[in-house]
């Protein structure tokens, strides 16, 4: 099916696109900057709720736009990563300029994790590179398409949005940008050489996704794991990204490690046997690792760390709500086989 064909495909009913729709639009931000603790807004439940206001519009639209372009082009996940990409080095590189920022967070931390891997004739850090980006990639994006497409498995590989909808997303977005770049650049502004870097990455990020064949051309047999092995390995090799040092070496395992699991994603997705079990797994593991390890995460700002424990109670309490509910989901969207001749049970296609 060519991206015509798919772009005329009929919209499901407005009642079954709703909620996936609000799903992502809120699940992505909350992955983005609260699941993982570290805010000074921690445990001030009306300024979590009044930030998702603005934060909302900037991740969630831009994981909407992501998973509708995709499925729309009838790409899969490595198309997914590749434009979360893009977005990242949107987000980081020219919105809020976080990774050409020396001062971005007065905090001592924020030069221990900036300092040991910085180039300076970059104006980077490939720790924060690999914080922010990767960042965005997992949790800002690719995990939350993946946790909410499994609550609504009937209409994960169908368009959720028609030309009027995707013109709200664009424009809810480029306000959300506005408001942030503006936010963020009264007291500085990078250099055009970094921005023209940034924008440039982002651009040949975008064009590879389209470069990607589509994902019927890319089903192919091999070994897949079990749903349950393949989310573990996830949550190892995210665990791992967060534990290690910002040191040089530390810096070069955490590459590795995101590479690893990167390719692991890719390969497997690749294949006949990747359902869309398998995505949630790997997805519901992102949004685990980082509600676990949000006990552990010092906040900036003065915070009461008692509100701030309660606050990630809530929310890893959340993440299981939904992660159990999603299963539950996928399992209902699958015909129960009986009598004698039993039939194999239909696959839910790469998600």
């Amino acid at each position: 099916m060519d991206s015509a064909s798919t772009s005329r495909t009929p919209l499901p009913s407005l009642g079954r696109r709703l909620g996936p729709i609000a799903g992502l639009l809120l699940l992505s931000p909350i992955c983005a900057e609260y699941l993982i603790g570290y805010l000074e807004v921690m445990g001030r439940p009306v300024d979590l709720l009044v930030g998702l206001v603005i934060l909302a519009p900037l991740y969630g639209t831009a994981a909407v736009m992501i998973r509708e372009v995709t499925r729309r082009t009838r790409r899969g996940w490595p198309s997914i990563l590749l434009l979360s990409a893009a977005f990242g080095v949107i987000q980081a590189g020219l919105v809020d300029q976080s990774l050409f920022n020396p001062h971005f967070v007065d905090e001592p931390s924020w030069d221990l994790e900036r300092l040991p891997t910085v180039i300076p004739v970059l104006g980077i850090s490939v720790n924060h590179v690999l914080d922010f980006v990767v960042g965005h990639v997992i949790w800002s994006f690719a995990a939350p398409i993946a946790v909410i497409e499994s609550c609504a498995p009937r209409v994960a590989d169908r368009p959720w949005l028609g030309r009027a909808g995707m013109g709200v997303m664009v424009a809810l977005y480029g306000l959300a940008v506005l408001v942030i770049f503006h936010e963020h650049t009264r007291d500085f502004m990078a250099s055009p050489v970094q921005l023209g870097a940034a924008a440039a990455t982002a651009v040949a990020l975008g064009m590879a996704a389209f470069m990607v064949p589509r994902r019927r051309a890319l089903r192919r047999s091999g070994w897949v794991p079990a749903p349950w092995l393949a989310g573990s390995i996830a949550v190892m090799l995210m665990m791992v990204h967060h534990l290690l040092p910002a040191s040089r070496p530390g810096t070069v395992l955490d590459l590795l490690a995101l590479v690893l699991l990167g390719g692991l994603v890719v390969r497997w997705s690749g294949r006949a046997r990747w359902g869309r079990g398998h995505a949630l797994a790997v997805g519901g593991a992102a949004l685990v690792a980082n509600a676990g390890l949000s006990f552990m995460v010092e906040p900036l700002g003065e915070v009461s760390y008692t509100a701030k424990y309660a606050a990630n109670g809530v929310l890893v309490l959340g993440v299981l709500a939904l992660l159990l509910w999603a299963r539950r989901r996928l399992l209902e969207a699958v015909p129960v086989q009986s009598g004698p001749r039993r039939r194999a049970a239909p696959r839910c296609e790469d998600a």
